[in-house]
């Protein structure tokens, strides 16, 4: 087993160190912010992720895993360096790569024989092959050192499963080094990808892009069912069941969001208008989840009449359940929009209420302790996140408590048949009704033969 470094405790270093640790390494996890250090030292982690506490608590206590805001006395310690910093989007969208090369360099000044750095934070194409000069240029005459591409693939909410269980790794190197890292992972006969690190870096991208181009479909398909009378969650499970599209991410709901998606979308389509070609299925996927934000604003609006003066119960904030990630969370689009439209926001969330108190798209937004209390008074309840326990409202109180029984079921976990058994008016995400609405040329075909 190894000593590694970990830089960065943000989402991806602290899953991936305490994952790393639990494989058997020691790891020591470095993070400029000294307060983070501390808090992680006494067990206060920065985030909420199911079974992480007790992981990282079992591998501190069994002295695998350390936290320190030292680099260069753990760079020294270590013969492999992961570097997890964040790479936020700019304001063209795109990947703000600065802590990357920050963190290389101080790296790079610090060596101590032959050392691995494997570059892990999600950046453009290129980045890796250009951190090894960016190095070169910091590093002692005759330090060894070697740059590879390890994009992470982890899922907020099931993040050491999908650590420890992946679909694939995918290593770009030019060195069977961090192959052997990965070791472990052969016992359950995980599918290696090894190639350059520029085919590693773009995997990364491309995956996310293509899952984010399928939600931003089927959402566009949602719209057409509402219009032509279909139901869009039969239509997904139809075309899901075709093994070469896969159910997977066929959800129809009021867009995606979260630390991956939108920021990789908009920094694939930045890095290939710098290298002279256009992501027109990218762009066009980034504008939909866009456009889709607003139509639930609007379906909403719809829902409760004249929104001036009344009261909606938003539950769920989180962008997911099972996380506290509000990073471009759905919530942080459509709710600004309900309020300008004239409603008052009374929301709940069971996990990431803290994390959304206090910033500036939630400024107004009244924070309630349970569904209930956020439904009371209210004229029509939006369900933004699927939380499990969002699943088994009591109706019959909630009816009781509201002005108007609308559910706003932005995440289609209900049947609008039962909804409506019990008293409800129901509006879903691609939920139309046969026969209701026709297409607006049939419409003017009929109108043009009875004329």
């Amino acid at each position: 087993m190894y000593t590694l470094t970990v830089v960065g405790t943000g989402y991806v270093g602290l899953v991936s160190g305490a994952c790393l640790a639990d494989f058997g390494n020691k790891v020591i996890c470095v993070d400029s912010d000294a307060g983070k250090i501390e808090k992680l030292k006494a067990g206060e982690l920065p985030f909420f992720e199911p079974g992480l506490p007790e992981m990282v608590e079992r591998n501190v206590n069994d002295g695998r895993l350390t936290f320190t805001t030292d680099l260069p006395t753990a760079v020294k310690a270590s013969k492999v360096v992961f570097i997890t910093v964040g790479t936020p989007p700019r304001p063209d969208g795109s990947a703000d790569t600065s802590a990357i090369y920050a963190v290389a360099k101080t790296v790079a000044q610090h060596v101590d024989g032959y050392t691995l750095v494997v570059q892990k934070s999600t950046a453009p194409v290129g980045t890796a092959r250009e951190l090894y000069d960016w190095m070169r240029k910091y590093a002692p005459k005759g330090a060894e050192f070697d740059v590879a591409s390890n994009p992470e693939f982890l899922r907020e909410g099931s993040a050491i499963e999908t650590f420890m269980r992946p679909d694939r790794v995918v290593i770009g190197a030019e060195t069977k080094k961090l192959k052997k890292l990965h070791d472990p992972l052969f016992l359950i006969e995980t599918p290696m990808v090894l190639t350059n690190l520029e085919t590693a870096e773009l995997i990364k991208y491309a995956s996310n892009c293509f899952l984010a181009t399928k939600i931003s479909f089927i959402n566009e398909i949602s719209n057409v069912c509402e219009a032509l009378g279909a139901d869009v969650q039969v239509v997904a499970k139809g075309i899901g069941m075709d093994r070469r599209i896969g159910s997977k991410f066929l959800h129809a709901g009021p867009g995606y969001g979260g630390s991956c998606f939108p920021k990789d979308t908009h920094a694939l389509a930045s890095f290939a208008r710098a290298a002279g070609e256009r992501m027109g299925i990218v762009e066009a996927t980034i504008e939909a989840n866009d456009r889709q934000m607003e139509r639930m604003v609007q379906k909403v609006c719809d829902a409760v009449g004249s929104p001036k003066g009344k009261t909606v119960a938003v539950l769920g904030l989180a962008f997911k359940p099972n996380t506290d990630d509000m990073r471009a969370a759905p919530s942080l689009s459509i709710l600004p929009g309900l309020k300008k439209r004239g409603l008052k926001v009374v929301a709940f969330d069971p996990i990431a209420m803290p994390k959304a108190e206090g910033l500036p798209e939630m400024k107004d937004v009244e924070m309630a302790k349970d569904a209930y209390e956020a439904a009371r008074n209210a004229s029509a309840i939006v369900i933004l996140t699927e939380w499990n326990e969002f699943r088994t409202l009591d109706l019959s109180k909630l009816k009781r408590m509201m002005k108007q029984p609308v559910l706003c079921d932005l995440r289609n976990i209900y049947s609008p048949e039962e909804i409506e058994a019990a008293g409800w008016t129901h509006v879903g995400v691609g939920k139309g009704r046969p026969g209701a609405r026709a297409p607006k040329r049939a419409v003017a075909r009929r109108k043009a033969a009875s004329a």
